[in-house]
């Protein structure tokens, strides 16, 4: 039977694990580890392992401290859990009709950049439509969400009560109130929501922003089915395919590219206040938003650890959707970080093709049961950090919020990136390098190898 383990350890000397469950769920090379006496932060929100025994200020002080006072969320292993597992996971996938110009009919092996930016975009479509607070229901019933243990008492017990409900054993029953009317509403609408976005990703050529769709606009940039893609060439791809969408509820959404490191505010400014497109029609959503892309390079050959910092920086703010990145041959999706690790999503599982047209398509595969950790050390300099911005007055506050982030890494001789008052100039494509990196005289060229 196939498991999954994910190690809660402490510095007590007193503290022993206990066995692993043995659950089904994903084969992983190696086993993840969380300490219980530090902070986790994912995409903004932060979570405290310490056991039950442990007082609300003290967490509380704990997180606050690595936060610079930002308002954070303090939450249990299970939420963080839930939280995790209801984020969108695009991988490889075999099987799916053949991509147009040539016999391809899966992405293993070389789409690993292109997944990690639908996993990027797909998050700021969450924030959109659904709101970060929100998570999946199923998203503590899938394989794999499992746990070995954390030695406090009250810890087994959890752990004891996910490992009743995995085995379709009553749990603790529930004293909430039932959910009235207008909170079903809600719910359903939210179901809507949340198929709608999995399906613009699906892996046939009518999906928005599916691996057909992407190729297909990758043309403009030299890039074939079978070619290594950088974060660069992704994000502008993921642009044009956000602004060459039909579907009526992605109408209000832009995908902002910085320029050479870059946001010029104007242009975001104007893309908040510019009309949506399209006809007006029921379905169509017209809150407006900006998902903002910022192509970096963190050092030379290997990422300089004067920026390890910033990122963790970046990665505990609330409007961060993640950032497109990976170490040298593989990509990944980076979603938090605990310590000195990065926490990600790994694209490299090449799983079926899922007909999304089928009415209640499974969604079990688009959600990613068991986080997986990386030393910041590994990280590839060659990365696209992700932003979502609702409104001006949003833009404005995540300014001032990265401006505070970036200060510490100023002392480099060129920082990470810059926002400046104004427009900046049309940016194209051909103004990339081969390997998709920005035209910029202080950085060499590189990225990630394929495999």
């Amino acid at each position: 039977m196939l498991f999954f383990v994910v190690h809660f350890t402490s510095n007590d000397p007193n503290n022993e694990p206990l066995s692993p469950l043995n659950l089904p769920g994903w084969i992983l090379k190696t086993k993840t580890y969380f300490s219980r006496n530090s902070p986790v932060f994912l995409l903004g929100k932060c979570y405290h392992f310490k056991a039950e025994e442990a007082s609300v200020e003290s967490v509380a002080g704990s997180c606050s401290d690595e936060a610079s006072e930002r308002e954070l969320v303090i939450g249990s292993v299970v939420e963080f859990r839930r939280d995790f597992a209801s984020r969108i996971w695009l991988t490889y996938r075999e099987q799916f009709p053949q991509i147009q110009g040539s016999s391809f009919t899966s992405d293993c092996g070389w789409g690993c950049t292109l997944r990690t930016g639908q996993m990027l975009l797909a998050q700021g479509l969450v924030l959109h439509l659904l709101g970060r607070d929100w998570t999946w229901s199923d998203a503590l019933k899938m394989d794999g969400l499992d746990t070995e243990s954390w030695t406090a008492s009250a810890a087994r017990k959890l752990v004891s009560s996910l490992e009743s409900s995995f085995q379709g054993l009553k749990p603790p029953e529930s004293h909430a109130p039932a959910p009235g009317r207008a909170e079903e509403a809600s719910t359903d609408l939210n179901c809507v929501h949340h198929r709608k976005i999995v399906s613009w990703f699906a892996d046939c050529p009518a999906a928005q922003i599916g691996v057909h769709r992407l190729i297909e606009l990758g043309h403009a940039s030299g890039k074939s089915a079978g070619d290594w893609y950088g974060p660069a060439v992704v994000a502008h791809i993921l642009r044009k395919a956000v602004k060459e969408a039909t579907d009526p509820a992605l109408q209000g959404i832009t995908v902002y590219v910085a320029q050479d490191c870059t946001v010029y505010s104007a242009d975001v400014i104007d893309s908040l206040q510019k009309p949506a497109q399209g006809p007006e029609t029921e379905t169509r959503v017209d809150r407006k938003a900006v998902i903002i892309l910022i192509p970096v390079r963190l050092g030379g050959e290997k990422t300089n650890p004067e920026y390890f910092d910033f990122v963790k920086g970046i990665l505990s703010l609330e409007y961060c959707i993640g950032i497109i990145g990976g170490k040298p041959k593989q990509a990944y999706y980076f979603v938090g970080f605990q310590d000195d690790s990065l926490i990600y999503m790994d694209p490299h599982y090449c799983q079926s093709f899922v007909d999304v047209s089928m009415n209640g398509f499974p969604l079990e595969s688009f959600h990613c049961p068991s986080p997986k950790k990386m030393s910041f050390t590994k990280l590839d300099p060659s990365c696209t950090i992700g932003f979502y911005s609702r409104s001006v007055q949003d833009f404005e506050k995540i300014s001032e919020e990265i401006s505070k982030v970036l200060k510490p890494s100023s002392k480099e001789k060129y920082p990470a990136f810059t926002f400046v008052k104004g427009h900046g100039r049309d940016y194209e494509q051909s103004e990339l390098t081969s390997e998709g990196e920005p035209r910029h005289p202080q950085y060499s060229s590189g990225g990630f190898v394929l495999l």
